[in-house]
């Protein structure tokens, strides 16, 4: 019990100390997820749902690193931009195939 009251403490004092990175951490988490469903499963939805996580993710991740640069700004701009290529070939892939 000691050990989940930790974690939704945890989560509660990330939300409230940076909301913007939280919501991001939590979008790549559930797009995780839908793209590890999608991949196991033959339905589309999954994986249009993950690919458009990943997309509003990074999107907001440079957003936010344009308003307000962190020390790593560089790094994350990087990161943000090849999750955005990568998601938007897998759109690109996922039209060509229907």
């Amino acid at each position: 019990m000691r050990f989940w009251n930790f974690w939704l403490n945890s989560f509660i004092l990330a939300s409230q100390y940076n909301p913007p990175r939280f919501v991001e951490l939590l979008m790549l988490m559930l797009a995780i997820a839908m793209l590890a469903i999608g991949t196991i499963s033959p339905d589309k939805p999954y994986l249009v749902l993950g690919l458009s996580l990943v997309v509003g993710a990074s999107i907001s991740i440079l957003v936010r690193e344009a308003i307000a640069p962190s020390p790593q700004t560089r790094v994350t701009q990087l990161t943000a931009l090849l999750l955005l290529l990568i998601s938007l070939y897998g759109f690109a892939d996922l039209l060509q195939t229907l």
